[in-house]
């Protein structure tokens, strides 16, 4: 007979795996694991432990926080991605992404990567100021992956189950580069020192927009959620702030709290990612 703990356990994991994944997650999830043929990736592999780590509910908060300070890519995904009218349908997609090119075979992987190519080739147009951009444009192409990538190690180096060491860390950043080099990107770090400096070359091509702030507005103060889940997500949304450098913080608006963030926000994202890791491990 099943215990009312596990049961909690069962119907906790299941609803997460339901919002980040949809109703078809479950299918998914056994097409891309469960499908025979060569990977580009294995178990021990570093970005195979990141991606399938609790912590990246914190890294993907705080990647679309810091992406959203690109001018060019935050016009691009509040006019074309839907983020806010169908917000669970990206994480969706994103979600699938992800795990179909970390844990799926390779042709599954070239598969859903020119899916996203196509994609992102009929997504163009101008900014408010009047500046031409496009979905595939390499160069943004490479801010939206050392963001990503930037926020995925380090909530996991901060929260994930066991943290890389500096060699993992370095494996962990070429492996994604191939992934980014794919969709189109130009020019990706393939060490962590290299990706520390790709973002601070960046940071010159950064400000603060009213689409920036609308964003972390929407991400932070108003998520589309059940009144139930929206204490959980605050701990995690203040994990992701706490990650934020503090020079990404004034212009998306957000406070810089040294102590607080040592102490209760890094307790707060411990606890939410320790009970994630709980709800979805397969059951004993």
């Amino acid at each position: 007979m099943t215990s009312p703990i596990e049961q909690v356990r069962s119907r906790l994991g299941a609803m997460l795996f339901e919002r980040v994944a949809g109703e078809e997650g479950p299918q998914r999830r056994d097409r891309i694991h469960g499908t025979a043929g060569p990977r580009d990736f294995d178990e021990s592999s570093a970005i195979w432990r990141v991606h399938a780590d609790a912590a990246m509910f914190v890294g993907g908060i705080r990647a679309l926080l810091l992406q959203s300070l690109h001018p060019l890519a935050m016009t691009a995904v509040a006019g074309h991605s839907g983020y806010q009218g169908d917000p669970w349908g990206r994480l969706q997609r994103t979600s699938t992404f992800l795990a179909t090119t970390t844990f799926g075979t390779m042709a599954d992987a070239e598969r859903a990567i020119a899916r996203v190519r196509a994609i992102h080739a009929r997504i163009r147009g101008l900014t408010a100021d009047g500046e031409p951009y496009s979905a595939s444009d390499p160069h943004l192409l490479a801010w939206v992956h050392v963001a990503e990538a930037d926020s995925f190690l380090g909530a996991y180096q901060r929260y994930g189950a066991e943290p890389l060491n500096p060699t993992d860390c370095d494996a962990y950043v070429a492996q994604v580069a191939r992934v980014g080099t794919a969709l189109g990107a130009a020019d990706l770090p393939t060490t962590k020192a290299g990706l520390d400096e790709a973002l601070t070359a960046f940071r010159s091509e950064l400000r603060s927009t009213p689409e920036a702030r609308a964003a972390a507005r929407f991400l932070l103060l108003h998520p589309p959620l059940p009144l139930p889940a929206r204490a959980p997500y605050a701990l995690l949304a203040a994990a992701a702030v706490g990650l934020l450098p503090r020079w990404a913080r004034w212009p998306l608006r957000l406070p810089y709290l040294p102590v607080t963030e040592a102490t209760a926000v890094r307790a707060a994202g411990h606890l939410a990612t320790t009970t994630i890791r709980w709800a979805v491990a397969p059951a004993s």
